[in-house]
Formats: structure tokens, C-alpha cells, sequence
């Protein structure tokens, strides 16, 4: 796979400029930061309810944390902002690998590939769109997964209400060490197949959705380019990212979160939670994941576009006319 993967992007950089894919990865890095600012509380409670009642049968469920502004409020008046903050560091890391290189080489990846298939390269392909969407958040999904395993385990340690498997590292830093420690490098990437899986998905439709909405606000309701179109577009985006993404986060969520091992797979997740829980298990957190990803969506995309115009400009002052990158 990573052989395949690698000459897709060698022949993706030798059509398009390589100045575009830094200035991209870049936006869409700091774009994400500033999201995950607003965001990080709602993925917080999220996690939490994806993990209360992990593997008990239905009535013998505790539901410590009922939705999004009573998880919030719960673990606020129990442990602090602090509480509600917890893993954020590790959160800012993965947020630019995730999403630098989700933003970094889907156009570039979807560029070659339309060229390559199309005698138009303007050509709107939706097979094209949502290979390169999924292709490019895999990467960066693969490139994060340490950092989200760590930021998991961050945010499921309560000291008032645990739920799921309790893992007491002071931070990110002593985190990884200790699983580094206990685990090696295999136990730093537990769970990573779970996290491709989940934002390929995600992916998939993002960046797809984000461009269709657009287009189509543009042609039919006559919207121009700016913060308004990008604000429209980028909650289409979120509510289908949501839908598509959730039951896959779940399974992440318990695969990451699980010492030894209590889930041999995906699938095994998959299969363990919705036999003991039922099918909507899958399905727990949805409102505060949506409450997080709707305004994450929307300020990362919103910015990436704000970014990427910033730097672009930046970039023409700087760097001579024949290495500048087109958009």
C-alpha cells in the first residue's frame, strides 16, 4: 500500500508545483489549530460518552455524561477547564499532520489524477474527488495516529467520573513514553488501522462535499466568494462528515483507549460492541461529535481558504515568478 501510495504522490509532485502542497499543508495546519481552540471540549465529553458503558448490556449502563452542554458542564464543575482541556497539546499535533496533509495533497492528488483521466483538468469527477479526499486523510491519519492514541487517553482520565479503561499520564510527553516503554513502537500505532478506516471516511466526503456545496451555492443561489460561501459550504461539509464518520470514531475511541487486548480488530470492535450494546452503540457521542465537528468544519475550512490567500500573497512578494505555485 505504501508503495502504491508513494508513486501516486511522486507523480502528483512532478505535475504540480511543489510550492502549492507546503502552502496548503501549512494553512490547513494552522487553520485546524485555531478550530481545535474552539472545539476540543465537545471532543472531550464525545469520547467520554463513546466509552461509558463500554461492553455492559443495555440497562446496566451508566450515563455519567447525558450530551454535549451537560458533559461539558459535568466535567467543568468537577476538574476545571483544565479538565475539559485535556490532551489539547497532543491535539494541536495531530490536527497539522491530519489536516496539512489532508488539505496539503488532495488538490494536488485529485489535480493529476483528473488530468491523467480527463482531456479537461477543470473536470469535476466525484469518483476522483473522494479517492483523493480519503487517500489524503489516510496519510495523515497514519502520520497523527500516536498522537490521537495519546490524546485519547488524555481525555478519558477522570478523576470524579471514569469511564472505559483509566490511564494516568501527566501529559502527552510522559504518555508516549510509557507506552513506548511498556509497548514499543507497535504500541505508539495500537488502534491505527480504526483511525484510516475512520478518516478515510471522513475524508471522503470533507473536502467532496465542501467543493460540491460551493459550486452549487455559486450556480444556484448566485453566492460569490467569501466568508459567507465559505461558512454555508463548509456546514454542508460537517453534518455529512458527521454522519458518514461517527460509527468508525467509535470504534477508534475504544481501540485506542483499551489496554492489552480486549478487541483484536476493527471488526471485532465492531462486532463485541453492537452484540453486547446494541446497533445505536455505534452511534454514542453523535451530538457532541457533531456540536464539535460542525464549527471545527467550518473554522477549518474557513481559515484554510483565509490562509492559503494570506500565504499565496506572501509567496508572490518572495519567491521569483518561475518556482511561484498556481492554485
Amino acid at each position: 500500500m505504501s508503495t502504491t501510495l508513494g508513486y501516486v504522490l511522486t507523480i502528483c509532485l512532478r505535475i504540480r508545483p511543489l510550492t502549492n502542497i507546503p502552502r496548503a499543508f501549512i494553512a490547513g495546519g494552522i487553520a485546524a489549530c485555531g478550530a481545535v481552540t474552539a472545539t476540543h471540549p465537545f471532543e472531550t465529553v464525545k469520547i467520554r460518552m463513546q466509552l461509558q458503558g463500554e461492553l455492559q448490556e443495555k440497562g446496566h449502563q451508566p450515563r455519567m455524561y447525558k450530551g454535549p452542554i451537560h458533559g461539558v458542564s459535568v466535567i467543568v464543575r468537577h476538574e476545571g477547564i483544565r479538565g475539559i482541556y485535556r490532551g489539547l497539546g497532543a491535539a494541536y499535533v495531530y490536527q497539522v499532520l491530519l489536516n496539512g496533509c489532508r488539505l496539503g495533497f488532495y488538490e494536488p492528488l485529485r489535480h493529476t489524477l483528473t488530468s491523467t483521466l480527463f482531456t479537461d483538468p477543470k473536470t469535476q469527477s466525484l469518483g476522483i474527488n473522494v479517492f483523493a479526499g480519503a487517500t489524503s486523510g489516510i496519510l495523515g491519519a497514519a502520520a497523527g495516529s500516536p498522537f490521537f492514541l495519546v490524546k485519547t487517553r488524555l481525555q478519558s482520565f477522570s478523576p470524579f467520573a471514569p469511564v472505559g479503561t483509566q490511564h494516568t499520564y501527566k501529559g502527552a510527553v510522559d504518555g508516549m513514553r510509557q507506552i513506548y516503554k511498556t509497548e514499543g513502537v507497535t504500541g505508539l500505532y495500537r488502534g491505527v488501522g480504526a483511525a484510516m478506516v475512520r478518516t478515510g471516511f471522513g475524508s471522503s466526503v470533507q473536502l467532496p462535499t465542501y467543493f460540491f456545496a460551493k459550486r452549487r451555492l455559486v450556480r444556484h443561489l448566485g453566492m460569490e466568494e467569501g466568508p459567507m460561501l465559505h461558512l454555508a459550504s463548509s456546514t454542508a461539509s460537517g453534518f455529512v462528515v458527521c454522519c458518514v464518520m461517527h460509527p468508525p470514531d467509535t470504534i477508534m475511541s475504544r481501540m485506542y483507549n483499551q489496554n492489552g487486548n480486549l478487541y483484536k480488530g476493527v471488526f471485532d470492535c465492531l462486532m463485541k460492541t453492537v452484540r453486547t450494546e446494541g446497533f445505536l452503540a455505534i452511534y454514542k457521542g453523535f451530538l457532541p461529535h457533531l456540536a464539535r465537528i460542525l464549527p471545527h468544519t467550518i473554522l477549518t475550512l474557513s481559515l484554510a481558504e483565509q490562509t492559503n490567500k494570506l500565504m499565496k500573497k506572501v509567496e508572490e512578494r518572495i519567491l521569483p515568478a518561475p518556482i511561484k505555485g498556481d492554485v
